[in-house]
């Protein structure tokens, strides 16, 4: 397969800080490809660098073909941009939120008509087209800023928390046009979110913690990194149940919200045993298969959090240029 998006080296420093330190990846045509990480693990950073919404302090990005330094007005023209904070106009309609946005990419008038309907009726919001945006739900607003995110056909999706806030049916509702868009357009979607059930339909998934890329590999591969099953118990005394899981099977529990647990191999094999042979009286036992959740908790030491907005600021300039009719100007 093709190279989409190639990135080597790159490094972006705010002063004394260095948001993201010297990673390489590559993007390859046509597939779904996950970035996660917490707050401050330098994702935001990067995508803006892929964006050409900032400048990298040193390093390499190549996105279709072009430098994202030298040539960002092609660049540009190459990506759609679904960011998470909203950025249509509710005051406007549907058809007129997309024609501006058609206006402001050039696209020709003799093929803007036929490409909103287009994109307008594979989100299924062609009968709410004359509707004022205000009016919408917030998964129709979604669903309408991924349309005018695909309106120039980019040949790169960012989707930045696509689904944030939104219920699980409509979430789910989105992610069947994005998997079916995938399909239909052979489009490559670059997508950042907190729902780890979301990043597990990724071909690939990279972590990234303290501006350095931990782990890059399919979601099968980085389950299996857990190293086994996930018991869970609740105990009468946890701290004597600790004390016990590891005087017995030298195996250190962990304790959450949820109880006490712990990694095995075998669980179905182990949690007899455990239970013929346990001293602490145990209220519940369970076990479950690694989550995409595990892999990060193991590999990082901590739980991924939700983000409040990324940064705002940034993404407000972006939309204020745009509707400015200025796509190129950002530097």
């Amino acid at each position: 397969m093709n190279k989409i998006i190639e990135v080597e080296h790159l490094v972006k420093r705010f002063h004394q800080i260095v948001a993201v330190n010297d990673i390489s990846f590559e993007v390859e045509e046509g597939e779904i490809f996950g970035f996660l990480g917490p707050n401050g693990a330098g994702k935001t950073t990067t995508i803006n660098i892929l964006c050409t919404l900032m400048k990298p302090t040193s390093g390499r990005v190549i996105l279709a073909g072009f430098d994202v330094v030298r040539q960002q007005n092609q660049v540009r023209r190459s990506i759609g941009l679904v960011f998470q904070d909203p950025s249509l106009d509710i005051r406007l309609t549907a058809l007129q939120n997309l024609n501006f946005h058609a206006f402001v990419y050039n696209i020709p008038r003799a093929v803007r008509r036929k490409r909103i309907e287009d994109v307008l009726r594979m989100v299924e919001l062609w009968d709410r087209r004359k509707d004022a945006v205000r009016n919408y739900s917030g998964g129709m607003r979604r669903r309408l800023e991924i349309a005018r995110g695909l309106l120039h056909y980019p040949k790169v999706l960012f989707l930045d928390e696509p689904t944030l806030g939104l219920d699980p049916q409509t979430r789910h509702h989105i992610w069947d046009y994005i998997l079916d868009l995938r399909q239909r357009e052979s489009i490559t979607i670059f997508l950042t979110t907190h729902y780890m059930d979301e990043a597990a339909v990724a071909d690939r998934i990279a972590i990234i913690d303290y501006g350095k890329i931990i782990a890059l590999d399919t979601p099968d591969a980085l389950k299996k990194r857990v190293g086994g099953d996930i018991v869970t118990l609740k105990t009468e005394n946890d701290e004597a149940a600790i004390a016990e899981i590891r005087h017995h099977y030298s195996i250190d529990a962990q304790r959450d919200s949820e109880g006490l647990f712990f990694e095995v191999q075998n669980a179905e094999e182990f949690i007899p045993l455990l239970i013929n042979n346990f001293n602490t009286e145990i209220h519940s036992i369970s076990l479950r298969r690694p989550t995409l959740d595990d892999v990060f908790l193991k590999l990082t030491g901590h739980q991924i959090r939700e983000e409040a907005g990324g940064d705002v600021a940034m993404r407000r300039q972006w939309a204020m240029r745009q509707a400015r009719g200025q796509p190129g100007r950002f530097r």
